[in-house]
C-alpha cells in the first residue's frame, strides 16, 4: 500500500475533507445537544419539535427574535412583542393529552406578570414524523396563574428543593423523602404538580400542568380535541416537522 506523503498538499486537503466528513454527525450532535452513552448510541434526544415550534413562533410573530441567553427568564421578551399585545411569551410544546412542562418550579412560582402561554400539542403518526393536533394562545393574568399554585408558598418550594438537593442522602433516600414530601398538603392542593428530577446526573425541582389542567383553568372556552387546522393568531401551523420519538436515557 503507498504510504501518503505529509509533504503532498493534494493529499493533506482530501484528508482533511474525510476527517470533516467523517466528524459532521458528531458535530451536528454536539451543536443540538443530544448526549452520546458510552456505547456510541444515542441517550437524550433533543426536543427538536418543540424547538422548530419555538422557531416558527418568533420567526412568523415576533420579527425573528433571538433569545440572548438559554436561561432568561422569558423566551421571547415583551419588548421583542412588539405585535400581539407587548406581553413576555412562554411558547410550550408536548405530545397530545400529556402534561405540559413548565420548567424550573421556583422560577415558575415567582412569576408575578402578565404573559402569553403558546402550547401546541402534537401526535406522533409516523417512525419519523409528528402532527400538530391542537394549538392554543392563552394570556395567563397573574391572579390565573396564582390561583393555579394553591396555597404552595415559595418557603414549602424552597424546603422540597433543600431536600433534593442535598447530596449526603443517596439518590434513592432523596426519592423517597421528596416523594413523602410532595404526597401531602400544601402540594396535593394545588393544580400545578411538582416534579422532582432525581437520578445521577441531576437534582432539580420542575413543575408541570396536567393537560385536562390545562383547558380547566387556562382555557375553559376552548376544545381539548384535535383541531382541523391548528392556528396561532389566525396562522395556520405547519402540518408537521419532521421529527422521531423522544429517547430518554436510562438514569
Amino acid at each position: 500500500m503507498q504510504e501518503v506523503s505529509g509533504s503532498n498538499p493534494l493529499c493533506s486537503t482530501k484528508l482533511l475533507r474525510r476527517l470533516v466528513t467523517a466528524m459532521k454527525p458528531l458535530m451536528i450532535l454536539l451543536a443540538t445537544g443530544i448526549a452520546l452513552l458510552p456505547d456510541g448510541s444515542l441517550g437524550r434526544e433533543v426536543q427538536s419539535h418543540g424547538l422548530m415550534f419555538e422557531q416558527w413562533l418568533r420567526e412568523t410573530f415576533f420579527r425573528g427574535y433571538e433569545p440572548q441567553s438559554p436561561t432568561q427568564k422569558w423566551d421571547v421578551p415583551a419588548e421583542a412583542n412588539k405585535d400581539h399585545g407587548h406581553l413576555p411569551v412562554n411558547p410550550k410544546a408536548t405530545k397530545h393529552g400529556t402534561p405540559i412542562n413548565l420548567g424550573d418550579a421556583l422560577r415558575q412560582f415567582e412569576i408575578d406578570e402578565a404573559f402569553l402561554l403558546i402550547v401546541g400539542f402534537w401526535q406522533q403518526v409516523t417512525a419519523e414524523e409528528k402532527r400538530w393536533r391542537n394549538v392554543q394562545t392563552v394570556t395567563v393574568t397573574p391572579e390565573m396563574w396564582r390561583k393555579l399554585w394553591g396555597p404552595i408558598t415559595k418557603s414549602d418550594l424552597e424546603r422540597l428543593n433543600a431536600v433534593i438537593k442535598d447530596k449526603t442522602l443517596s439518590i434513592e433516600e432523596t426519592r423517597v423523602r421528596a416523594q413523602g414530601i410532595k404526597s401531602k398538603p400544601p402540594f396535593t392542593s394545588a393544580v400545578i404538580q411538582v416534579n422532582p428530577k432525581i437520578d445521577a446526573s441531576q437534582r432539580r425541582l420542575q413543575c408541570s400542568l396536567r393537560f385536562d389542567d390545562f383547558f380547566k383553568h387556562l382555557a375553559p372556552e376552548a376544545s381539548s380535541e384535535p383541531q382541523v387546522r391548528p392556528m396561532v393568531f389566525g396562522v395556520p401551523v405547519p402540518p408537521r416537522f419532521e421529527s422521531s420519538p423522544r429517547k430518554i436515557s436510562p438514569p
